[in-house]
């Protein structure tokens, strides 16, 4: 080997380093981001008795999050591909440490949920840019697959661990915990983020901010939060639900309609005729809807029927952790290699289905070995598998200069699913309880009973995203690009 070459290859190991510590840097500022959509489920019992919240107002300290995330994800991505997408990622993690302690050191309710609000506007900026960061990086398909593995399970992984972390911070120290805890790892990512991530290369398309797009997207999806969000206290008949979603649909029209006509769009319309990124959607929102339901109705079913304290429900949940965390960065990446997105993303959310579906036989008298480890068990080697083929598929067709917009439009998504399908089957879990007390079951059974027809809505849910995705998608082949190098190289060699 001359020495030129050995110059380039100690280059190219570097580079190397250098991206996978970014990746690293990137996958633990969204980890803290998706902590915080679970860490608080565990814990609001605390926090209501601490801060004197009535019943009706708890529910802001998780709809305050999810307005301000949900409301600005699409706005976010846009930013990044105008004004860089590393400068969009600090901030993001500034906003939210600021804001986190502020919530741990609230004194009272209102400044607990403004705290709130604003960390989800800075989880929107870095859950908005991160995944388009980590596709800028890696553009080897093996390199991409694992990366995404990793980031994978960041995103599926992160509601296990937020309710097993959540449950161990509460029951051994305090609920401030669960926000002082993100304040030194988002100094951590800030630090590291200025050092390892590559300068922005901003494209932007003309470098305007379509302003008008920006105010009505934006404005339509928090109102149709502000309804999903509310539609199980007011009734989803109820003229203050409708309301809300009838103008979240006018706004969303508007926003269409200016965006057609528009020179500088917000959302190009022709991302949604691209096939791989219209049907990642779909089986984004259905899957997302699952899995919400799934975390938090696994949780209340341990809490409420089976009686587990806080420290025993986050415990409970580390066997969907450990094995969720396997199959994404061990298994997931070589499925994909090797048999394409197609194949591992129907098996993953095949077994989600089969998870949600053991739960909806669950017995008031569970027991945990019986009942809720195989389900647990399911639900973590189907996630850890699947969830790295969404993305994948998603942003396999998206022009680079478009990649931050489309990582907004997939966390939208996967967001807006969420709280529509909590929402929803809550609302199913609530009716079917309501009918089985008027018909005299007693109250235990009648809310177990609940929880069983949400969990079989669920497992449904995740059965059509595996057909849609199975049927629909014609993913790119995951073909590796030929090496670049020059012919004194003998990696570079011509074999024959």
């Amino acid at each position: 080997m001359t020495e030129h070459t050995a110059v380039r290859t100690a280059d190219r190991s570097a580079t190397d380093r250098s991206r996978w510590l970014a990746l690293y840097v990137l996958c633990l500022g969204d980890l803290m981001i998706v902590l915080d959509s679970s860490i608080v489920n565990v814990a609001l019992p605390s926090i209501q008795t601490d801060l004197g919240f009535s019943g009706s107002a708890l529910a802001w300290v998780v709809n305050a999050y999810l307005l301000t995330f949900g409301g600005f994800l699409l706005l976010s991505g846009r930013l990044g591909d105008l004004f860089g997408n590393k400068r969009v990622f600090s901030v993001g993690v500034v906003a939210f440490t600021l804001a986190s302690v502020a919530c741990g050191l609230a004194p009272a309710s209102g400044l607990l949920v403004a705290g709130r609000a604003v960390q989800g506007f800075g989880g929107a900026a870095v859950s908005a840019v991160a995944l388009s960061l980590i596709m800028g990086l890696f553009s080897d398909p093996a390199e991409r697959a694992k990366a995404m593995g990793f980031f994978g399970f960041v995103m599926s992984g992160g509601g296990a661990v937020g309710v097993l972390l959540g449950g161990v911070l509460t029951g051994l120290f305090s609920w401030h915990w669960i926000f002082l805890v993100n304040v030194p790892v988002g100094v951590a990512v800030w630090v590291s983020a200025r050092r390892v991530l590559p300068e922005d290369a901003v494209s932007g398309g003309g470098g305007r901010l379509d302003v008008p797009g920006a105010v009505l997207v934006t404005s339509a999806l928090m109102l149709s939060v502000y309804g999903i969000v509310g539609g199980n206290a007011a009734g989803w008949g109820s003229v203050r639900t409708l309301g809300l979603l009838g103008a979240s649909v006018v706004l969303l029209g508007a926003f269409v309609a200016w965006e057609a006509r528009t020179a500088h769009p917000l959302v190009p319309l022709r991302l949604f005729s691209l096939r791989n990124v219209a049907v990642s959607q779909v089986v984004g929102v259905l899957w997302a809807a699952a899995m919400f339901a799934w975390f938090f109705l696994a949780a209340l079913y341990l809490q409420r029927v089976l009686g587990y304290d806080a420290l025993e429900v986050g415990l409970a949940f580390l066997p969907t952790s450990v094995l969720m965390a396997f199959c994404s960065l061990k298994v997931s990446d070589r499925l994909v290699m090797r048999l394409g997105v197609r194949t591992p993303l129907t098996a993953g959310l095949l077994l989600a289905a089969a998870s949600l579906l053991l739960f909806s036989r669950a017995p008031v008298d569970g027991d945990f070995l019986v009942d809720v480890l195989p389900s647990m068990l399911l639900l973590g080697a189907g996630a850890g598998i699947a969830f790295n083929p969404v993305l994948l598929a998603a942003m396999g067709d998206v022009e680079p200069h478009e990649s931050g917009l489309a990582s907004g439009v997939v966390n939208t998504s996967f967001m807006m699913g969420g709280a529509l399908g909590l929402a929803v089957l809550v609302s199913l879990s609530d009716h079917r309880t309501g009918s089985l007390l008027a018909a005299g079951a007693a109250p235990l059974e009648a809310l177990n009973g609940g929880f069983r027809v949400a969990f079989a809505a669920g497992a449904v849910a995740a059965l059509l995203a595996a057909v849609a995705g199975g049927v629909l998608l014609r993913p790119r082949p995951m073909v590796a690009p030929e090496p670049v190098c020059e012919p004194a190289e003998a990696a570079c060699a011509d074999p024959a």
